[in-house]
């Protein structure tokens, strides 16, 4: 029987993601949420809203089925909002094998329960499930991958087998990846830049220059490696593509949502204008949410996350926001390193 892989969300990552597997020959199916955007994609050929402009081929299958879409599937790719995860998953999971590979495409962190999406992958699925999930992120907009513009990307796993399947699923020409066994570090790079995205994005509404975006994406870089390294992360994961790269791409990027959601916010516009305006999600906003929580649990200062999630969800203008940040105490740039006593005085 030939193998099938899935792809269950067809916004325009999950779509980008089912395109290259199936332009190496793959038998993929792809999962949309509603029936109309199944019907639209048949018709048209093309994902209008999330990839307006790429070809999407009749070998690529679309349903709304989700148990037609996952059954005997060999490998699995949630590409769907944090906020309906679990969701998606706790109805998908009675058709899918303990054999299957899953893999989070998503990049976020849910809200309540402060877990990362592998780790609500394992809840749903279930402890023997765990050594087959992997999560993949990096610098990858859809909208270039899917044209077959050289990008790279980390697929991390607790098991090397496993982050080597993926590997190998989705390596091609134009889509480099690279594996990685720190899944913590890997999926807190991806969902804590959207906040940081967030704020250079509003640098940028503000009318600010290319020096506050550098301290901004500098020191929120900082923030994110504090927080990952609490939690477990390796902090040399930071430095590459799920951390550093990632950051650069989606605080810089006309493709990216989160910078454009904080060009609104910058621009004067209130949260729920801003949401209305994207009609998109926007997982920075959430994620806001989540770390500023996490932060209060590890005993984490991060500063730019708090000020943010006060404009986002205090009222306080984006300019107060700035100002309290430019005015904080007197630091070290590299605290750890100060409070061990290295010194080059």
């Amino acid at each position: 029987m030939e193998e099938i892989f899935s792809v269950i969300g067809a916004g325009g990552w999950g779509t980008t993601l089912a395109l290259v597997m199936c332009r190496k020959g793959y038998k993929v199916k792809l999962w949309t949420r509603t029936e109309n955007q199944c019907k639209d994609i048949k018709e048209k050929k093309m994902n209008e809203k999330y990839l307006p402009g790429v070809y999407i081929p009749p070998e690529l299958e679309v349903s709304h089925n989700l148990q037609e879409v996952v059954k005997y599937s060999r490998l699995i790719v949630m590409a769907v909002p944090s906020h309906g995860f679990r969701t998606i998953i706790s109805r998908a999971k009675e058709f899918i094998s303990k054999d299957t590979i899953l893999v989070s495409a998503t990049k976020g962190i849910e809200t309540d329960t402060l877990l990362r999406m592998s780790e609500v992958l394992q809840e749903e699925m279930g402890p023997g499930h765990n050594p087959n999930i992997a999560v993949i992120s990096g610098p990858n907009h859809a909208e270039e991958v899917s044209r077959e513009i050289p990008s790279a990307t980390v697929v991390a796993s607790k098991r090397r087998s496993t982050a080597e399947f993926v590997q190998e699923t989705f390596m091609c020409p134009y889509f480099r990846v690279y594996t990685n066994p720190d899944m913590v570090g890997v999926e807190l790079g991806g969902a804590l830049k959207n906040i940081i995205a967030l704020a250079s994005g509003a640098s940028d509404g503000l009318g600010f220059g290319d020096n506050t975006k550098a301290a901004l994406m500098t020191r929120g870089l900082t923030e994110i490696s504090r927080l990952g390294i609490e939690m477990g992360a390796n902090p040399l994961t930071f430095a590459g593509l799920a951390g550093v790269g990632d950051l650069i791409v989606t605080c810089t990027s006309r493709h990216s949502r989160n910078r454009k959601a904080g060009m609104l916010l910058g621009e004067g516009y209130g949260l729920e204008q801003v949401m209305e305006q994207m009609q998109m999600a926007v997982e920075g906003v959430k994620t806001t949410k989540a770390a500023c929580k996490l932060a209060e649990k590890y005993g984490i200062e991060m500063p730019i996350t708090r000020q943010l999630y006060d404009v986002l969800f205090q009222g306080k203008s984006p300019h107060q926001g700035v100002s309290e940040l430019m005015l904080r105490g007197k630091k070290h740039e590299m605290e750890e390193i100060a409070n061990q006593g290295v010194s080059g005085w």
